[in-house]
């Protein structure tokens, strides 16, 4: 684990605004609100004292003895009000003090959070990794979970998030207990669930999640999955929300998992990291007919040749012909000669004609010369660049009657086999003994370390699977089963 010294973790913790599990009996732990269960009055002001001091930065002497004056103390009670939005009386009433008994988050409500850190991470494609894990799931579904939360504001940013298995990722994700090195200690089960530190070197980005609760998908334990969701945007470089609405808010709650980032967190991730932009790529289709011949196109070819280099440029297929890669997106088509410098381009139609559709997935057999094109059921059989009879159905292949598409396929050639990909699935063909391999399909994640997610387009070249997923490319390393490198997908094209 990388650890630094820091005044404060920089951010911090979703928490418990109801009951899972019978609380315990004590949390005198560091990092948790003491003074719960005293004598109404001395426990109300121990009580404030202490988190006031903890979120509000109310001083102390130089003897050590809390100020209870009325210019500061009752001017934090004030400030603690304001941010949750109760009577601002500067009294302890019980709204007051029922929120101050309420378990939350270990960061300060009212300290600047761009005192803690930087601000903003100065790259897009940001690499995380999983060191040790919860017993209360399997890997597979914390990898899962981890993915689809980091996965949230990638959706609504120009950030990609790349699984790595490197000690040195930009945000190092663990399950651990009490004191865990960066001292800041978890408290035990319904206190503090979690806590991240914002962008930076070392521990900078680094999410920690308390094993003492019980992590589960439900509603029923802690749902990891809105917790990491929650604590990668603090890793990202935003600060906790007033506003209840917002998943950045800092007590847990049930939200829809299907929305949940407010307007307000967009807002705020955006003014870090600008808009996603999204390139429609539905080009128009004009009369090219002097163009037809086959992979001869003419290299002055002008138009779109902008739109390669577009940073969110994605692939629907990539695979390789001879000594040419081809790569498809709607109804368009990029080749790209391995000695060349040129990149030929144009609608499919205008390289073959028999093709009237776009490409779900593609892949070659170089030592056959035979390459597979596939849209929904069906599929095309090319020898050199002629497209070969009428389109056959994938079932052939021996897929199950419920898969309609697929979303990649690859030959692998040291193994002689054809892997299939479909959503969070793959299956294994042999292409030797024309059938799929027995015991598929199979989890991508689980075989795959490092791929939590569905994957567009693939393609085997020098030794290596490189795996397009969205506007980022894997560099797949089957020895080692680990993701080596990544890149984006359009570097492919020379951008």
């Amino acid at each position: 684990m990388r650890c630094v010294t820091l005044s404060w973790p920089v951010a911090v913790v979703l928490v418990l605004t109801h009951t899972c599990r019978g609380a315990p009996a004590s949390r005198a732990a560091a990092g948790t609100v003491t003074g719960l269960h005293r004598g109404p009055i001395q426990n109300d002001l121990t009580l404030a004292a202490e988190y006031l001091e903890r979120y509000y930065t109310l001083g102390r002497e130089r003897t050590g003895r809390r100020r209870r004056s009325e210019p500061t103390f009752a001017a934090k009670v004030r400030d603690m009000q304001t941010f949750f939005g109760l009577n601002v009386t500067g009294s302890l009433d019980p709204a007051t003090v029922e929120i101050m008994r309420t378990p939350r988050c270990g960061v300060p409500d009212v300290q600047e959070y761009s005192d803690q850190g930087s601000k903003r991470w100065t790259k897009s494609v940001i690499s995380y990794s999983i060191g040790r894990y919860t017993s209360d799931m399997a890997p597979s579904t914390v990898d899962h979970l981890i993915g689809s939360a980091l996965n949230v504001w990638g959706s609504a940013s120009p950030l990609t998030f790349v699984r790595s298995f490197s000690h040195n990722a930009d945000i190092m994700v663990d399950f651990v207990t009490r004191e865990h090195g960066d001292s800041y200690p978890f408290d035990g089960p319904q206190g503090t669930l979690a806590h991240a530190y914002g962008p930076g070197t070392g521990i900078g980005g680094d999410t920690h999640f308390d094993d003492d609760e019980v992590w589960t998908t439900g509603s029923n334990g802690i749902n990891l999955y809105l917790v990491a969701a929650h604590e990668f945007g603090h890793a990202l470089g935003l600060s906790h929300s007033n506003n209840p609405e917002s998943l950045m808010y800092p007590t847990y709650m049930k939200r829809n998992q299907h929305n949940l980032l407010s307007r307000e967190d967009i807002l705020n991730l955006n003014m870090l990291y600008g808009t996603r932009s999204v390139l429609p790529y539905h080009f128009s289709r004009p009369s090219w007919n002097s163009f037809y011949k086959p992979w001869h196109l003419s290299p002055r070819f002008p138009l779109f040749l902008q739109d390669k280099c577009n940073p969110n440029l994605s692939f629907d297929a990539v695979t390789t012909m001879g000594e040419s890669t081809l790569f498809f997106k709607d109804n368009y088509l990029w080749i790209k000669h391995d000695q060349q410098c040129d990149t030929k381009e144009g609608p499919i139609k205008n390289f073959m004609p028999k093709i009237d559709s776009d490409i779900d997935a593609a892949y070659s057999v170089p030592k056959k010369s035979v390459v597979c094109l596939f849209k929904g059921h069906k599929f095309w059989t090319l020898r050199g660049s002629q497209v070969r009879g009428k389109p056959k159905p994938i079932h052939k292949f021996g897929f199950p009657k419920q898969v309609e598409r697929l979303d990649a396929a690859v030959h692998v050639d040291s193994t002689g086999r054809t892997l299939f990909f479909a959503e969070h699935l793959y299956w294994s063909y042999d292409e030797d003994r024309r059938m799929m391999e027995e015991l598929h399909p199979r989890n991508i994640s689980e075989d795959f370390p490092g791929l939590n997610t569905s994957v567009s387009a693939a393609v085997h070249r020098d030794g290596f699977t490189h795996f397009f997923i969205g506007p980022l490319v894997l560099k797949y390393d089957h020895k080692r089963k680990q993701v080596v490198s990544a890149d984006k997908a359009n570097s492919w094209l020379g951008c």
